[in-house]
């Protein structure tokens, strides 16, 4: 059986997304054993005594790129109150991801439009550009599941001239990566 160019595509890069997760888990392990546990309650009151400058931070890591990994929002949430708080925080912190994609994803289509942005396509994007064309629904997939970057990629493919529908459409991977990640950091908090 032949497996398509656009699936190699999505199982690679899907493959590559979670060993980077993995390589983030790790990191945050050892972060919080090491670093953390020793000193715990000048942790709990930085982070817990203000949320929020924790929201705002997020919505800023989401809209520029996402520097901040959302999975530790969550943690963060985990630890801030109840089981019920933590749910909510994930759908929150969902919905806003999946807002701020689009909204990215149509800045996109308008820079498309600006003269600047053809030289950028050009100078930068030369040999990026015909597989953004090619395999821009399953690069919405792939970042919306895995820590690839996802307004970067949401710009991108608004740029592309992506229709709004289908983007909005494969943008909805998004929301099962916050219930799965959730459901994980969930599960892996209470022991």
């Amino acid at each position: 059986m032949k497996i398509s160019k656009r699936i190699k595509f999505l199982i690679n890069n899907g493959l590559k997304g979670l060993v980077w997760m993995l390589i983030l888990l790790a990191i945050y392990l050892f972060f919080k054993e090491i670093v953390v546990s020793n000193y715990l309650d000048n942790w709990i009151a930085h982070f817990y005594a203000k949320p929020q400058i924790i929201y705002i931070i997020y919505f800023f890591s989401e809209f520029f790129f996402g520097i901040i990994p959302p999975e530790l929002f969550m943690i963060w949430a985990f630890n801030k109150a109840s089981v019920a708080h933590y749910f909510y925080n994930v759908a929150f912190f969902a919905i806003v991801s999946y807002v701020l994609g689009y909204l990215t994803f149509l800045i996109g289509k308008l820079l498309s439009k600006r003269v600047f942005f053809r030289y950028i396509r050009i100078k930068f994007l030369k040999r990026s550009w015909p597989q953004l064309r090619k395999y821009g629904l399953f690069l919405i997939i792939v970042a919306a599941l895995t820590p690839i970057p996802w307004s970067a990629i949401s710009l991108l493919v608004g740029s592309a001239g992506y229709p709004s529908k289908k983007y909005l459409k494969y943008a909805l991977f998004r929301l099962l990566r916050f219930a799965i990640y959730g459901y994980i950091i969930y599960q892996t908090h209470l022991i």
